[in-house]
């Protein structure tokens, strides 16, 4: 199978290219280290085209979407740099090598990408005198040529162009030839063309497998192609091209070679006009088909821009240039894998269901055969009864006289000998068995010449016990056994037979369906991080080591973003993308922050610790003076905010891709919410409890038998007390300030003061205050407040009376227990207005004045604002300081029609595309379909991760579509994002064990 462009490959493409020449680069990508995508624009605003570069492969134009490396390598940071629009000037071949040298801009301002196309291959940056700027690979060859930087491009050392091979040049080609060599042979280094024209001028000419014989001339060893590791199949062919080999005769075979060289120079010359075609030379696959008609697969296997004459026999696709089939064919080499692996898979299916046929169909044969043979025997005892009688009564007779068996043996060769017909009938003895083998024929066929045609003979046991008529009975009996053993296997066999081609049936339907997946199958671009969804829709990366911790910092966080770290050994560095610029939810935050915490050392030590969060302008990669920062190694400035701690509980789960006219029924899954949603909904399960005991007050329902004096939930204030700390620099001394709450929920004028550690007491520039936020998320309240201002919220409170609290109008109508709830209820709920338990029972749902809003119309308002948002911000000049200046790569704000169109909640209806794993903060997976929790544990990730997809398949809830996607799921993607060592946890774990 072809892999790389040949010479005249290069020659054809270097030709179409030409209509380049003129056009600009917009701008410059890598798809891997060896493939550089160059996008160029023409004079018009619309005129764009790709032109593609692998190292040592190839160069062609494409129209496909190639996967964009997000972040840009150095070498693509470089030939940005020098190329960005700049002038495609020139391209050329260097001589007849397979090196291509592009030219941009003129002058001293020129720079060459020279593509080198053979052996491991190679792209150089060089300036107008050659000199090298950049390097793929730089090598040595040799003890003074070197492939370096700063070096310059050796432009001499490409093979130098062949002219047309003249008449008298041929002839002596031809006499230095050494014996046994073939034409291809010879031709081939001295024509620049490539193997391909060569092989088609000598077999359109009749020339092909022509040697030179040399009279009294030894053989030339290297004539004979190296046999491959294989053997036997390339030895065999080796063996049959010898056997094809003919004599080339200088005298009628050089005019024909003429000619021939000549069409290859005129093949050159049409190359070089730039007007070929392409053909992809294809083979045709037989598919396997349900039902009867006969498929067809094509197999890609080279592209050539001429169609030769060693391809006359295979199936081809034409196309108008030879840049277009060369894009067809690298384009579609992975699609073309999947259906090659598609059809072995169905061919597999089929070879085990012809397998059971094949085994139905002897297990039949032999069955009737027996049948046969047995109704056979017993008609042949019966057509010699008398003999096969008086053979038993001769056996028995000499058994009765107590003859030993050695005698017996001796007295029928006697009798044998001797001419006796009964004697001459027995074959053989088993008196061991009590059995004696006979000789039988016919007697009733009829011979017509005796010489030329014997009755055929058929050994035939008989039971010595037994006589003639009950030997026969015997054969008969075993006869109808065997025919009634051959009745159930045809109706077990076709009970097999069905079972089987209906689990043939349905494997062919998962490997095309598995197909179809994978093909979908589209890797989204924050793929090769740690990833997740929040539960607020925000899409949460972090680095996999400190390169990936580096990408993620200087390319993907924007203004707005919030970077999240924890101070422990190994952490991820962990980007909230914040595409609205709103304030980020604390749901999020702690859990971007579990995620930065579980993917670090932690993990596998066990250790609980906190995670802080910062702005994306806190983050710097510049070192203080006279220090350096490594790899992935950034200066926090600032405040950094603290999250609490949290347990190292992660989840395994699945999103699925979701059909565009099924995402409008998702939104809202994810909701975004503010701060004081949050706040509110931290709260909910507390308030529904007061909620529900209000309400039995005023609807005077109270269970009569209720303890007057159980205690109410009343932690929520005094759990997280509003907490300043405060660190002196200069001392290394620590300060906790709380304002506590007494059993009243007033607060006190006592402040707690606490060292916690020392710090270094090397001076910074400011003074740093870390905020301990608690779960509620409320507004802290001052600790320089005041005692008046303090005083005088304490006399206000004592004056309001929260309505929500209010004691029935008439007390009488209080049933035993409900006066001292209600005297606790009214002290804590006596601060809260209006305003603030309306907010309360809205969010209950049991006001009943106002209904809020659906939730799919605010993710649809929500999204059309950070639409706005990511288009105002591209248009926006500032830009943050560590990020790199080609913007345009990076996916604007997340992408958040990306993340709408993923749920973890499908419906019935769906029409899902393919599942992605995802692996997560427990807490954001809370309302995913399938669903299990890591913890650290000893178990292997890739174990856990083929528990997982057991469990996932084996749910009650999981339709057929799902259980189909879940199979094109490889293990190693999901459990590539697992942290380590690991705890799995299930409902029922235990049986999916066994």
């Amino acid at each position: 199978m072809k892999t790389r462009f040949n010479t005249f490959d290069i020659i054809c493409g270097v030709a179409e290219l030409q209509k380049l020449v003129g056009w600009r680069v917009n701008q410059i990508y890598d798809v891997d280290n060896k493939t550089y995508l160059f996008r160029m624009q023409g004079t018009g605003a619309v005129e764009k085209v790709t032109l593609l570069m692998e190292s040592g492969t190839r160069f062609h134009t494409t129209r496909f979407e190639w996967p964009k490396n997000m972040a840009p390598s150095g070498f693509s940071m470089k030939l940005r740099k020098h190329l960005k629009n700049k002038r495609l000037e020139k391209i050329q071949q260097l001589g007849g090598d397979r090196i291509v040298d592009f030219q941009f801009g003129t002058g001293d301002a020129a720079y060459h990408v020279i593509l080198e196309l053979y052996d491991r291959g190679n792209v150089i940056l060089t300036d107008y005198e050659l000199t090298t700027l950049y390097i793929l690979r730089p090598h040595t060859e040799g003890e003074n040529l070197r492939f370096a930087m700063r070096e310059k491009y050796p432009v001499e050392r490409a093979k130098k162009a062949t002219d047309e091979l003249q008449p008298d040049a041929l002839d002596k080609l031809l006499e230095n030839a050494r014996n046994g060599d073939y034409l291809r042979q010879i031709l081939t280094p001295n024509l620049d063309c490539g193997p391909a024209v060569i092989e088609h001028i000598l077999l359109s000419h009749g020339l092909d497998n022509l040697v030179i014989k040399k009279e009294g001339a030894e053989e030339n060893p290297e004539a004979e192609e190296k046999p491959d590791k294989g053997g036997k199949k390339q030895r065999k062919k080796q063996q049959n091209a010898k056997l094809d080999q003919k004599p080339f005769d200088m005298v009628n075979d050089l005019p024909t070679l003429r000619k021939a060289v000549k069409c290859a120079h005129d093949l050159i010359l049409e190359g070089n006009s730039g007007k070929t075609k392409g053909y992809i030379i294809q083979v045709k696959e037989e598919k396997p088909a349900e039902s009867g008609k006969v498929e067809f697969f094509f197999r890609n296997i080279e592209f050539h821009p001429y169609p030769f004459a060693q391809f006359q026999n295979f199936e081809k696709a034409t196309f108008e240039s030879f840049m277009e089939a060369a894009d067809e064919f690298y384009s579609t080499q992975e699609s073309q894998k999947i259906d090659m692996k598609t059809l072995h898979q169905e061919r597999e299916a089929l070879k085990k269901l012809s397998n059971v046929k094949n085994d139905h169909a002897k297990r039949l044969e032999e069955l009737t055969k027996v049948q046969d043979v047995d109704r056979k025997k017993a008609e042949l005892i019966t057509s010699n009864q008398s003999l096969v009688d008086n053979a038993i009564r001769a056996v028995q007779s000499a058994v009765a006289s107590q003859l030993s068996w050695p005698d017996i043996h001796e007295l029928v060769k006697e009798a044998q000998a001797n001419g006796d017909p009964v004697a001459s009938c027995i074959k053989q003895l088993k008196l061991e068995t009590n059995h004696i083998s006979l000789a039988l024929s016919d007697p009733y066929d009829n011979y017509e010449d005796e010489e030329l045609k014997t009755p055929e003979v058929t050994v035939v046991d008989v039971d010595l016990a037994l006589s003639a008529w009950a030997n026969a009975r015997r054969y008969y009996d075993m006869k109808r056994s065997a025919a009634q053993k051959e009745k159930k296997t045809v109706d077990a066999s076709q009970k097999a037979l069905k079972s089987a081609e209906r689990k043939t049936q349905q494997t062919l339907k998962e490997v095309r369906t598995i197909s179809n997946i994978v093909k979908a199958r589209k890797v989204f671009w924050f793929e090769k991080f740690y990833w997740f969804i929040s539960s607020e829709n925000y899409l949460v990366i972090g680095g996999r080591d400190a390169q990936q911790n580096e990408l993620i910092v200087k390319r993907y966080m924007r203004p707005k973003d919030i970077y999240v770290h924890a101070e422990i050994q190994g952490a991820s560095s962990v980007i909230i993308q914040n595409p609205t610029g709103e304030e980020i939810p604390p749901k999020t935050l702690l859990e971007a922050g579990s995620m930065a915490i579980s993917y670090s050392v932690a993990w596998d030590a066990k250790v609980v610790t906190n995670s802080y969060w910062v702005n994306s302008d806190q983050v710097s990669k510049t070192a203080p003076t006279g220090e350096y920062l490594a790899t992935g190694s950034f200066m926090i400035r600032g405040k950094k905010n603290f999250l609490p701690s949290c347990h190292l509980t992660m989840g395994l789960s699945l999103l699925f891709k979701l059909e565009d006219s099924f995402i409008e029924a998702h939104l809202g899954e994810r909701k975004v919410r503010t701060l004081d949603d949050d706040q509110i909904d931290q709260n909910v399960k507390e308030t529904e409890v007061e909620h529900d005991l209000l309400s039995e007050g005023e609807d005077n329902e109270q269970d009569p038998t209720a303890n007057a004096t159980e205690p109410s939930s009343n932690t929520e204030i005094t759990a997280f007390p509003n907490t300043e700390v405060k660190i002196e620099h200069d001392t290394g001394r620590i300060t906790v300030r709380s304002n506590s709450l007494n059993p009243e929920n007033e607060p006190t004028e006592e402040t707690e003061e606490k060292v916690v550690e020392k710090l270094p007491s090397k001076p910074v520039d400011e003074e740093t205050t870390i905020i301990l936020a608690g779960p509620s998320r409320k507004k802290q309240v001052s600790a320089k407040k005041t005692k008046e201002d303090k005083a005088r919220a304490k006399e206000a409170a004592k004056q309001e009376v929260a309505p929500a609290t209010t004691e029935p109008k008439n007390p009488s109508q209080v049933k035993r227990g409900q006066k001292g709830k209600l005297k606790k209820m009214k002290q804590k709920y006596k601060d809260q207005d209006d305003e603030e338990r309306e907010i309360r029972m809205m969010i209950l749902k049991s006001s009943g004045k106002e209904k809020p809003q659906a939730t799919a119309d605010k993710v649809v308002e929500k999204s059309v604002a950070i639409k706005e948002f990511v288009k105002q911000e591209k248009s926006a000049a500032p830009k943050n300081p560590v990020e790199l200046d080609d913007a345009d790569d990076v996916p604007a704000a997340g992408d958040v029609d990306i993340l709408n169109s993923l749920t973890g909640q499908p419906h019935e209806g769906d029409e899902l595309l393919f599942a992605i794993p995802v692996v997560a903060p427990y807490q954001a997976l809370q309302n995913y379909k399938f669903k299990v929790k890591l913890t650290p544990g000893t178990g292997k990730r890739g174990k856990a991760a083929k528990l997982a997809l057991n469990i996932f398949a084996k749910e009650k809830g999981c339709n057929t579509r799902e259980k189909d996607l879940l199979k094109s799921i490889k293990e190693e993607s999901m459990a590539r994002n697992i942290p380590g060592k690991v705890k799995l946890s299930a409902p029922q774990l235990q049986k999916y064990h066994k």
